[in-house]
């Protein structure tokens, strides 16, 4: 195990490595929809890109999921074909979201033996999901 500080640590060096290895001026909560933001996770268990629905208001929330909801079937067939999407996607805060993402398990922060595969990973899927993003975020915004 590692301390609080240690792990904090070997975070930050991961995500400073990432950014020098993929540098790319990466979407993420610059969707113009304060409800949607793309996201990198990355911890002990699994790395994992996403798009998140996250609003208060569950009607909010529906409405959006139902519109990527409807795009399933290019998202999976076009940019994403492992793509999980989850209407109630619970995050260890215990706050409610939806989410669509794409994840590898068993891979860990903290074992660098991990970060080249994790790396490209993100780069490779965010890379994808931002084009989906992107070329469908009229039909979704609207």
């Amino acid at each position: 195990m590692f301390s609080r500080e240690e792990s904090k640590k070997i975070r930050q060096e991961f995500w400073t490595s990432f950014g020098k290895e993929f540098p790319h001026k990466w979407l993420l909560y610059n969707t113009k929809m304060k409800e949607i933001q793309l996201k990198f996770t990355f911890h002990r268990k699994v790395a994992q890109v996403s798009l998140d629905i996250a609003d208060e208001d569950e009607m909010i929330r529906a409405y959006y999921f139902e519109k990527i909801q409807s795009l399933q079937k290019v998202l999976k067939t076009d940019y994403l074909p492992e793509a999980v999407l989850e209407e109630n996607y619970e995050l260890p805060e215990g706050k409610l979201i939806s989410r669509v993402y794409v994840q590898i398990e068993n891979v860990s922060i903290h074992n660098k033996k991990d970060w080249p595969e994790v790396k490209k990973f993100l780069s490779t899927k965010m890379l994808l999901l931002e084009e989906f993003f992107m070329d469908f975020s009229d039909f979704i915004k609207n």
